[in-house]
């Protein structure tokens, strides 16, 4: 494994080399993480991931025969048209209604699919579980980490310049979202590790 993009990494955040010992303890902790597997990209989103999204996209629109009404999109107000916790497609339009269970079937079907789609994009950049969560949330409601600038700087081992980036994806309809502002940041949070995710 080329360790130099690490090292490069933790330079920029320091700003400043590194002295021997701290070149030594590096590469010991790197060798330990290999060791435990945990530079390995995770497949699969975890419980916070799944909470984060289930917050934000709510399972939204329920009748009160107890079923799903779909909704337009609040950016444009029409499609994307979404239903149970923001499930879109060509499925999906101003007439749809779903049970709980279709809603939650989908919602694991989606998140397979969405966590397969940013681990293929990571490939084996060193990825936590919590980072790959965030990424995750992030692809569920915009579809966009193989084009954004916070996935190249992911890969790139800037994870403070990535964590940054979450912020930049606020608009919908051309216009910021208050809720969309609340989710990257805790989209962010979570990235990062900290508590206010």
């Amino acid at each position: 494994m080329d360790r130099k993009w690490i090292f490069d990494a933790v330079r920029r955040l320091l700003r400043r080399g590194f002295r021997q010992d701290e070149v030594a303890a590096l590469d010991a902790a790197i060798d330990r993480a290999l060791q435990a597997g945990a530079g390995d990209v995770p497949r699969t989103i975890g419980p916070d991931g799944v909470a984060l999204i289930k917050r934000f996209e709510g399972c939204a629109r329920r009748r009160a025969d107890g079923l799903f009404q779909a909704y337009p999109d609040p950016g444009s107000g029409g499609a994307p048209w979404t239903i149970g916790w923001g499930a879109t497609g060509p499925d999906i339009g101003p007439g749809t209604v779903w049970t709980q269970a279709q809603c939650d079937e989908r919602l694991e079907a989606d998140l397979a699919r969405y966590a397969g789609e940013v681990a293929d994009t990571l490939g084996a950049a060193p990825t936590s579980p919590a980072q790959f969560d965030a990424l995750v949330s992030f692809h569920y409601n915009t579809g966009a980490i193989a084009r954004a600038t916070l996935t190249g700087k992911h890969k790139a081992g800037d994870f403070a310049g990535a964590a940054r980036e979450f912020a930049r994806w606020n608009r919908a309809g051309g216009r910021v979202l208050p809720g969309l502002v609340i989710r990257r940041a805790a989209e962010a949070a979570l990235y990062t590790g900290s508590p206010l995710a």
